[in-house]
């Protein structure tokens, strides 16, 4: 027998026909029907503690969205630049900021960051910003930090975009100089700017690839923009040996993913949550183990999903393509790593064998050298609470 229960749940719609051209390839690839989502209890109960003390990684954190407000403030105040900023105390921008939540959009959602990139126009703001960033994922047990951001956004008062890039270097190097954090840097061209800028941009990823630059990025509003208008920055990129991540189909369908795939050449896809429509795409990011960075909470803000029990990361680990889970702004989506790690346990139907290996992915498909992300994957390994379990991958 194929399946002994078939009567499970299945939405209806086009989202329905989806599901359905799913299970089709499912059988045609496997030879059997999957599996119905399971509500059964796990034999592992986690705990909100429990998941702050896992070692984590972080693979998709904006530092222009992850400021603390009382740097913003501080900024504010020694910079002349009180006016930026909707209240003049902690309390009170974190009451404005919980307007985020009501964003409805993802150019609602970018709006906000009218309130920080002002204030990240000189190299002290900058350095500052990068330490305290990566102080705040150490002291919830992140062991592997990659911020990202468009230097090209912090040239306003006079700072060339190397000097930009200097700074925020070093802010991470000081932090892992005091922490027991290891860092990266990826640098963001911007879909709403010409391609000229996003080749500059690639051209500055590429000059600072030894030295703490890691990869390239394309961020910003997807409607009107797809990847390709920016395919020879990719190009320049990916000839040079960089790694590739690009958000793809958080606004926008299928379409922007599989051109930030098939022409972009992207490693990683920033987001994904347009890909549970196509079904041959999910197939393929499960054969070829391409990884999503999913941000629970961010894709609720910009009501890419409408809630986090419509979220699409169940269907997505159940379907075997690999899933991190990850930040996106600190600051904005007013969360962690350890709080979206929970949201997924408490909100998503997946089980803590599930979130174990969503935590280590952020390990194996981190942008570090092999030998590298063996020690530090082989490490995290060995000292995590859970025991590998059948959702551990063989190899």
């Amino acid at each position: 027998m194929l399946c002994t229960n078939l009567f499970f749940a299945v939405p209806g719609g086009a989202e329905g026909a989806a599901w359905g051209a799913a299970v089709r390839l499912f059988f045609l690839t496997h030879g059997r029907l999957p599996m119905p989502p399971t509500t059964a209890p796990d034999s592992v109960s986690l705990t909100r503690d429990d998941i702050a003390s896992w070692p984590k990684a972080e693979l998709h954190c904006h530092l222009d969205g992850s400021m603390r407000l009382e740097t913003m403030l501080d900024i504010a105040e020694t910079d002349g630049k009180r006016a930026v900023l909707p209240a003049d105390s902690v309390a009170g921008l974190r009451d404005e900021l919980r307007a985020v939540e009501a964003s409805g959009t993802l150019e609602a959602y970018l709006a906000w960051f009218e309130y920080t990139i002002p204030l990240l126009q000189t190299r002290q703001a900058l350095r500052r910003a990068a330490y305290e960033l990566a102080a705040d994922n150490a002291a919830e047990n992140v062991r592997y930090l990659e911020v990202r951001y468009s230097p090209i956004l912090h040239v306003e008062e006079g700072l060339s975009l190397e000097q930009v890039n200097d700074a925020v270097l070093d802010g991470l190097a000081r932090a892992e100089n005091d922490l027991d954090i290891t860092t990266s840097l990826i640098i963001c061209g911007l879909r709403d700017r010409f391609e000229s800028a996003s080749m500059r941009l690639a051209e500055l990823a590429v000059e600072y690839q030894h030295e703490g630059v890691v990869a390239f990025d394309l961020a910003g509003g997807e409607a009107g923009n797809p990847p390709k208008g920016h395919l020879h920055a990719f190009y320049r990129a990916r000839n040079n040996l960089l790694n590739l991540t690009i958000h793809a189909g958080e606004d926008w369908g299928p379409d922007s993913i599989r051109q930030a795939l098939f022409y972009c050449g992207a490693h990683r896809i920033g987001h994904g949550i347009s890909l549970r429509t196509d079904p041959e795409l999910m197939q393929y990011f499960a054969n070829h183990r391409i990884p999503l960075e999913i941000c629970p909470t961010s894709n609720v803000d910009t009501q890419a999903v409408p809630s986090l029990e419509a979220h699409p990361i169940e269907t997505y680990v159940r379907s075997d393509i690999p899933v991190t889970v990850n930040t996106d702004n600190r600051l904005f989506s007013r969360t962690t790593m350890t709080e979206e790690l929970w949201r997924v346990y408490q909100h998503c139907n997946l089980e803590a064998r599930h979130l174990r290996e969503i935590a280590l992915n952020g390990f194996r498909y981190a942008f570090l050298p092999y030998a590298q992300k063996q020690s530090l994957l082989r490490t995290v390994t060995e000292a995590f609470p859970m025991q590998k379990t059948p959702e551990t991958p063989l190899w």
